[in-house]
């Protein structure tokens, strides 16, 4: 195999014409004899970077008009804390539906700062195989400033397709691992965060889209740099931002939009998951333990049920060029991850040495 495949969970792989494109602008951007990361902030041609970068992203995920977005340091972990500072204020607890580790990280940062319930959504039946088992919570949403919930858990690859319904209260979504794999509908969300390194670019900068009925509303002791109003106010700029990662993000709004939009990339995250879930049906040798209507696009997760198997299709997929499918420490096994910038033919490559794999130790 002559060409990588890269399937980290994060950071993730990024599209190849965006990493040519800031090679050749890295000593030279916008004409100005310097990079990206030598000019202020503050300056002309970067404020021009965060603006259109804004625009970009509100045509390619359909923000609505009421809603600020933010670019903001600490990653999803810093929301896990900043969420409840900004929205827990007026009736004082949460709701946190827990579909696994992340899910469960962000409940467990919360309790910190808010009194919350937590409601397991998920369940496992007697071969293994985990479901989502609930996503009505219309009857008692309200009670709550807010009802929290992980779109997709990447370590063990659950994914929650329907909305939850919470009647009037307060959606907050982490969509860290599966944001602009597909459109959705934000009207439906108060608050929405990702930390870039799946689908949006690099480690280091994090996505916030939140209603601005709900900015203004935090607890006094909230730092500023976790306060919604202040960094708004501030253009996400109250300290230094991370001024490489938001130019790659830009670099990716851009080439998603001349690539037809989410309405494109859901259509080809469909296809190559489709192909992977499809060989992994149809092995004897290898098991997903997902239930099907909440398989993951993003991450598939996937055994032999043997350690030492396991530890052999790693090493030698490595060697074929296929990196970075171990599974997550928590879980163990294999973990192809998909995203945006993954090519079908990267899946292929992976399904051609998955029956290689099988045909010689099954």
């Amino acid at each position: 195999m002559t060409q990588v495949f890269n399937f980290s969970a994060g950071p993730a792989m990024m599209p190849t014409a965006v990493l040519e494109k800031a090679q050749t602008e890295l000593l030279n951007w916008q004409n100005q004899g310097t990079s990206v990361m030598e000019v202020s902030h503050r300056g002309k041609y970067f404020m021009e970077l965060i603006t259109e970068a804004e625009k970009d992203l509100r045509q390619l995920f359909n923000v609505p008009d009421n809603y600020k977005i933010l670019f903001l340091q600490g990653g999803a972990r810093g929301q896990f804390a900043a969420i409840p500072m900004n929205l827990g204020g007026e009736k004082g607890k949460a709701l946190y539906l827990n579909s696994g580790h992340w899910s469960a990280t962000a409940a467990k940062e919360a309790r910190n700062f808010i009194e919350l319930d937590e409601v397991s959504i998920i369940e496992k039946d007697e071969n293994g195989v985990i479901s989502v088992s609930r996503t009505d919570f219309s009857d008692i949403a309200e009670q709550y400033d807010y009802v929290h919930y992980c779109t997709n858990e990447t370590i063990t690859g659950v994914q929650i397709k329907e909305i939850p319904n919470v009647g009037n209260a307060v959606l907050v979504a982490d969509m860290s691992s599966d944001i602009m794999s597909e459109q959705v509908d934000i009207s439906k969300f108060g608050l929405i965060y990702a930390g870039a390194q799946k689908n949006l670019g690099p480690a280091g900068i994090t996505l916030v889209i939140v209603r601005e009925d709900l900015i203004g509303k935090a607890r006094q002791a909230t730092p500023s740099i976790w306060n919604y109003e202040t960094q708004a106010n501030a253009d996400s700029m109250i300290n230094t931002p991370p001024t490489f990662a938001w130019y790659l993000c830009a670099l990716v709004f851009k080439h998603m939009l001349a690539q037809g939009g989410l309405d494109v990339y859901k259509k080809r995250n469909a296809e190559k998951a489709a192909l992977l879930y499809s060989y992994l049906d149809q092995s004897a040798f290898y098991r997903n333990y997902i239930a099907k209507a909440n398989r993951s696009v993003m991450n598939v997760t996937f055994s032999t049920d043997n350690d030492e198997l396991n530890a052999k299709f790693v090493a030698e997929a490595t060697a074929m060029g296929l990196q970075a499918l171990k599974g997550h420490k928590v879980l163990g096994g294999m973990r192809a991850s998909i995203y945006n910038a993954m090519p079908i033919e990267g899946v292929q490559a992976l399904i051609e040495f998955m029956k290689k794999f099988e045909a010689e130790k099954a």
